[in-house]
């Protein structure tokens, strides 16, 4: 499962809260953070397993945070062959966190059976829902933080987007995108 979304948008902390659910159901989780990487100093600060705190103490868990070390597309170069090697392992949930991404950065989409945006309530109107990229290749578009006062916006931009999708290409005969 792949996820990605802009920065703020929830991905740690929804990956946390899935990721728990998931190993209290038996199942042994893999989770593979991707950090975005410096363009000055080439470092990077690998802190989303930090907002993974219960899972990463969770013994049928195992987080690994890599940089992108300058790789585009909100992974890692060698993020695919990392999905393998997990698999091989016995995780039979694989989540993969991209970078903070844009509307092109969803070259994860490729490399697993599901891919999800996750979105804040302020994730824009419609028009940010046609506009070509990473939605076109979502298989799930979840709209986060929806609790609150944000519920009513959460809504809102649900609507929007579904209505949005509609407008998309088909890149599947038996599955539709949902929201």
């Amino acid at each position: 499962l792949g996820l990605s979304g802009p920065p703020g948008a929830g991905k740690s902390t929804f990956i946390e809260c899935f990721g728990k659910m998931l190993t209290e159901r038996k199942h042994k989780v893999s989770v593979l953070a991707v950090d975005p990487s410096s363009s000055t100093s080439g470092g990077s600060l690998l802190g989303d397993k930090t907002r993974m705190t219960e899972l990463s103490r969770d013994m049928n868990a195992y987080i690994r945070p890599s940089p992108t070390s300058g790789t585009l597309g909100g992974v890692t170069r060698t993020t695919n062959e990392a999905i393998l090697l997990c698999e091989g392992g016995g995780y039979d949930v694989v989540l993969v966190e991209t970078v903070g991404v844009g509307q092109s950065e969803f070259a994860v989409a490729d490399m697993v059976d599901m891919f999800v945006l996750l979105l804040p309530p302020a994730g824009g109107d419609e028009l940010q829902g046609i506009k070509r990229g990473i939605i076109e290749m979502a298989d799930l578009v979840a709209i986060n933080k929806a609790d609150g006062d944000l519920v009513v916006a959460a809504r809102r931009i649900q609507a929007e987007y579904i209505s949005a999708m509609k407008l998309l290409r088909k890149r599947s005969k038996v599955w539709r995108p949902k929201v």
